[in-house]
C-alpha cells in the first residue's frame, strides 16, 4: 500500500478543501493519507523547525512499515516536504508539490519591506489572516528568524512532480522553474491558475495518481 502524508499550507489546516479532496480521492484508490496539523495547536509560535518536528513525529507514528512514503504539500507545505526529503532521502520516495513556497523567508522579507519587517521584529507580532480560523491572528517573529536558517531550494533528489499556476501572485511560477532547473528530472506542470489551484484539483489528482504508480 502507498502511504502519503499531506502537508497543508501556511495559515491553513487539515480540514482545508484541498487536503480533504485529496484524502477522499486517494483513499478511494487504496492510498493511506495522513494530514498532520502543522502548527501543533500554536499558530502564533509557528516555525519551520517546529513543523518539520511535527512531520517527523507523524512519520514515527506511522512506523517502519509505511516507509518509504510519499509527501504531498501545498505552498509552505510543499517547501516543508522538500526540506524534509532532502534531509531524509531513505524515508521519502516521491514528492508531489503544489505551488511550493521555495525562497520563503527571503520572499517574505522583500514583500513586507524593511520597515514592516523591523516592526514585526520589534513587536514580535504580525497580523495575518488564518484560513482555518477565518480570522486575523498574530504571528511571532520567530518564524522569520527560524526560516532564514533554511535554504531557499532544498536539494531533494527524489522523483518530484510540481503543479504551479502561471497566475500565482503569492509564489511566482519562476520559483518552481528554478527548482526544476536545479533538479532536471522534476516534472513541472504549469497550469492556467492562481496560487490556490482550486480549479485544477481534478487534473492534479489524475497526474498525481499516475506519478505515484509509475
Amino acid at each position: 500500500m502507498i502511504c502519503l502524508i499531506y502537508l497543508h499550507g501556511f495559515a491553513s489546516s487539515p480540514s482545508s478543501r484541498k487536503a480533504q479532496y485529496f484524502k477522499d480521492q486517494f483513499a478511494a484508490k487504496g492510498i493511506a493519507v495522513s494530514i498532520p496539523a502543522l502548527d501543533g495547536g500554536d499558530f502564533e509560535n509557528l516555525t519551520i523547525s517546529g513543523q518539520l518536528a511535527i512531520l517527523e513525529d507523524t512519520i514515527q507514528n506511522l512506523g517502519p512499515a509505511a516507509l518509504p512514503l510519499t509527501l504531498m504539500g501545498s505552498s509552505m507545505g510543499g517547501y516543508l516536504a522538500a526540506l524534509y526529503a532532502a534531509r531524509n532521502p531513505d524515508r521519502i520516495n516521491r514528492l508531489i508539490l503544489m505551488a511550493p513556497a521555495f525562497g520563503f523567508a527571503h520572499r517574505w522579507q522583500q514583500e513586507l519591506g524593511a520597515e514592516a519587517v523591523a516592526e514585526w521584529r520589534a513587536t514580535n507580532a504580525l497580523s495575518v489572516f488564518h484560513y482555518g480560523f477565518m480570522r486575523e491572528t498574530n504571528l511571532s517573529y520567530r518564524l522569520m528568524e527560524d526560516a532564514l536558517t533554511y535554504e531557499d531550494y532544498p536539494n531533494a533528489t527524489q522523483p518530484t512532480i510540481i503543479f504551479h499556476g502561471t497566475e500565482d501572485e503569492v509564489v511566482p511560477v519562476a520559483f518552481a522553474e528554478e527548482f526544476t532547473r536545479q533538479h532536471p528530472g522534476t516534472e513541472l506542470h504549469k497550469l492556467e491558475s492562481d496560487h490556490e489551484l482550486i480549479d485544477s484539483l481534478d487534473y492534479i489528482c489524475t497526474h498525481s495518481l499516475r506519478f505515484m504508480n509509475s
